[in-house]
């Protein structure tokens, strides 16, 4: 019976020490006013040169980056963004700024990220464009310890910075939100610049289409 039980705590003591596998996620944060295939490209080339698990696309309700400005409804960017992702099971959303409302400061949403989630090591992923800014985001240093910052090159952007930046090739895109809304407005195509289900709920409520639609 003791030999029995001696068995037994073995095992035990070996389940326990058996380190657990850590979940590796992606996180691409944006305004997606509207998604596009740069996004889309970017979040598939990190998560798999990466060799990550999952890849989260998180819209922001309001970015602390730039001035207020007036913006479509978070719901039309959610929906988007559901369309954008739907054949891709890799792909899926992170709605917690969304939820939250308000300024979406990068510390306090990888915060609760991380106390919910304790097992999974996150990979935030900003273009190249961004990188030179990292030194005024809110509570940078704090945040440098909490995730895995991935560079994306973007046209001119520099692969220098004084944080510990993963950098990730992607195909060179000159295409931006703000440019595909200004198409839409002037009534110039926009097909391939956004996969068409996205393109096709646009066009069927009407977004877009004058001046109130603004970037975030």
């Amino acid at each position: 019976m003791k030999q029995k039980i001696s068995v037994l705590n073995q095992v035990e003591e070996q389940v326990l020490e058996k380190p657990i596998k850590r979940k590796r996620v992606g996180i691409l944060g944006g305004g997606f006013n509207p998604v596009h295939v740069g996004h889309l490209i970017i979040s598939d080339q990190v998560s798999a040169q990466l060799g990550l698990d999952e890849f989260y696309l998180m819209p922001s309700c309001q970015s602390p980056h730039v001035d207020k400005k007036t913006t479509i409804d978070s719901s039309h960017r959610v929906e988007m963004l559901k369309l954008a992702t739907e054949d891709n099971p890799k792909l899926s959303l992170e709605l917690s700024e969304v939820v939250r409302q308000g300024k979406s400061y990068t510390y306090d949403t990888m915060k609760t990220l991380k106390e919910m989630n304790p097992e999974t090591d996150y990979y935030f992923v900003i273009g190249g464009d961004m990188v030179e800014y990292l030194p005024k985001w809110y509570k940078i240093d704090e945040l440098m310890e909490m995730v895995q910052f991935v560079g994306v090159n973007r046209p001119g952007s520099k692969q220098e910075s004084p944080y510990p930046l993963i950098w990730v090739d992607v195909p060179l895109m000159e295409i931006s939100s703000s440019t595909i809304r200004e198409k839409i407005k002037m009534n110039c195509s926009v097909k391939y610049f956004l996969p068409d289900n996205v393109l096709e709920y646009i066009h069927k409520k009407g977004l877009y289409l004058n001046d109130t639609d603004n970037d975030l």
